[in-house]
Formats: C-alpha cells, sequence, structure tokens
C-alpha cells in the first residue's frame, strides 16, 4: 500500500480525494507577532475552522498544511478543528527559511538561528525524523512531509545545511519532501543539492513557482521529475491569472501534467473570509478559480476538467506518498 501520513495516522494516498497542495490553517508566526505583522497572525481556532468548512463544502478533501516549527506550527489545535470540519490535513516536519529565524523561539529564551547554529547537519536529521515518525509540538502527530526552504536569489549556509539536514531525513523516513521558493527563485539550485545528495527528485514537491512565471525554469524543473506547486492563486499583485493558467498549459504541452499540483498557500487573515477582512477564503479555489481554468482549458483546446483532475486528485497520490530510494 503507498500510504500518506495525515494528522491522524497512515491512510492508502488513494483516500486522499481532492487535495490543496500548499496552505496554511492555524499559525501564530513568532517573527510576524515580534514585528506586530498582525495580518499574519492566524491565531482564531474558530475562524479557520469555518474556513475549512468552505473547503470542504467546495469538494475539498485534503490539505497539505504547510506550516513548519519556524513558521508558529500548533498541530494540537490544527487536528482538532480538522476534526471538527471532516477534513484532512498532512502537516509538516522540517523548516521554512532562515529569514524566520531571527525570531526568539516561543517558551525559549534563544532564537531559531541560534538553535540551528547549535545543531550539526546530524542533529537536522535526528531532529527532523523525530518529527516525522514520533511526533511534533510536544503530541504524538506526525510530520507527513520534511520541509526546507531558501530566500529570494539566495541560499544562505543556515538554509542548505537545513536542506541537506532534512534530505537525510527523507532518506531515512521516506516521506515526500517540499521546499519553499522565495518568489519562485532558485529551485534549480534546490535541485542541484538534491542531486547532489542522491535523492530522486521525484519524492519533492517545489512551491511558489508561479510567482516567477518563467517557462524555461518551469520546463527544467518538470524535466528533473519533480512536482510543480501553483499556490499563488489570486495574487494579481504579482501576475494577471491568465499567466499562471498559460505556465500550467506550457506545462501540459511538454507533457508534464503528472507533475502539477494546485494550493491557496493562504497565510494571511486577510485572505480569509471568516477572519473578519473579507477576504476570498479556502473555497474560492474549487468555487471560482476552478471553472474559469477550465473555461481557458478549454479555449486552447485542453479538456480542463480531466486536467484539474490530475491537478488536485490523481498527481498528490503520488506527490505525498511515503517511499524511499
Amino acid at each position: 500500500m503507498a500510504f500518506a501520513r495525515t494528522v491522524n495516522g497512515d491512510i492508502d494516498v488513494t483516500e486522499l480525494g481532492t487535495v490543496y497542495c500548499h496552505d496554511h490553517i492555524y499559525c501564530v508566526p513568532a517573527l510576524w507577532k515580534e514585528k506586530g505583522q498582525t495580518d499574519f497572525l492566524l491565531d482564531s481556532p474558530e475562524a479557520s475552522k469555518a474556513e475549512l468548512d468552505l473547503f470542504k463544502g467546495a469538494g475539498g478533501t485534503t490539505i497539505y498544511d504547510a506550516t513548519a516549527i519556524d513558521y508558529g506550527r500548533d498541530v494540537g489545535v490544527v487536528k482538532r478543528i480538522a476534526n471538527q470540519a471532516g477534513v484532512t490535513v498532512i502537516a509538516t516536519a522540517g523548516f521554512n527559511k532562515s529569514i524566520m529565524w531571527s525570531a526568539t523561539i516561543p517558551g525559549r529564551d534563544i532564537t531559531f538561528q541560534h538553535w540551528i547554529d547549535s545543531m550539526s547537519r546530524n542533529d537536522i536529521r535526528a531532529h527532523v525524523t523525530r518529527e516525522v515518525e514520533e511526533g511534533m509540538d510536544g503530541t504524538d502527530i506526525r510530520g507527513g512531509v520534511v520541509k526546507f526552504g531558501t530566500g529570494y536569489n539566495t541560499m544562505n549556509e543556515s538554509e542548505i545545511k537545513i536542506m541537506r539536514g532534512v534530505l537525510d531525513a527523507h532518506k531515512e523516513t521516506g516521506a515526500p519532501i517540499h521546499s519553499h521558493t522565495e518568489l519562485g527563485t532558485m529551485p534549480l539550485e534546490q535541485l542541484d543539492i538534491v542531486h547532489d545528495e542522491g535523492v530522486d527528485p521525484r519524492h519533492l514537491t517545489i512551491a511558489h513557482l508561479d510567482r516567477n512565471p518563467d517557462p524555461w525554469t518551469h520546463r527544467k524543473v518538470a524535466q528533473s521529475g519533480a512536482f510543480l506547486s501553483f499556490d499563488g492563486i489570486t495574487r494579481a499583485k504579482y501576475h494577471s491569472e491568465d499567466v499562471r493558467t498559460r505556465c500550467i498549459l506550457d506545462l501540459v504541452r511538454w507533457g508534464h501534467e503528472d507533475q502539477i499540483m494546485i494550493g491557496g498557500d493562504i497565510a494571511r487573515r486577510t485572505m480569509f473570509a471568516n477572519y473578519g477582512e473579507g477576504g476570498l477564503g479556502m473555497g474560492f479555489i474549487l468555487d471560482k478559480w476552478r471553472p474559469r481554468f477550465i473555461e481557458e482549458a478549454g479555449e486552447a483546446g485542453f479538456d480542463g476538467d480531466a486536467l484539474l483532475h490530475k491537478f488536485f486528485v490523481v498527481n498528490p497520490q503520488s506527490a505525498f506518498a511515503f517511499r524511499k530510494g
């Protein structure tokens, strides 16, 4: 049985249903709290649960919650409200990116950076492996994905150490891998290290690639075998929505439709419908973006409904499966 690891334990990947491949449900990032950036504080279980209700009401089944320890993860709260909403959640082991590490670790008198500096690559491997095999945040809730990240056109020594330790944890546990890219930069440099460590890129999903809508870069990432996460939907401040659709359809033309996944990466109160800001909410992609994509794909000569079945249902069954080698 190919299995995915959820906050409630392991399930057959065919039970994942319709999946958002990258989102955030409930989190209080220490850095943004210290800086008073309240828009990033998803701190209401009630509002977050109402968003999960929207997701489920729109036909959603599973969310990969990409919230790592340095981004204010609280898997106990997430599990509770997900179970109340009847939504399956895959949680994140590992780390996000170094910009978050200047913050003080809640309940401790050191920063994330100090903690990371004190760890060797092997310590990182052991820590992430424990999160996958034993539990996170003082619970027995296990991570279903291991994560690392890099900055905007940068990859510092700490991030590289984290990356190699996380890849070691993947080798030990078979957990699928997720990477953060800042505005879609550095994916090929990440892949260089993945290859250097002897890890099959088919176990990796690279996030935020639609924020750098460069067809050549997308094609090179896809040729590696990695999954591509298109998770910037609604963010017209970066690019109009048709740009993302054209990038997706280009990948389909090049034969990579089995590597594309869709998510919202909703991480601001103003993006939610239930945090009092009037945002579009977690139901938007399935309710509103889906029919738009089907129409635009049809105009380009594709079966948009069949493509979305792959992006939401079929491809996540491979991307979130545990496997070694």
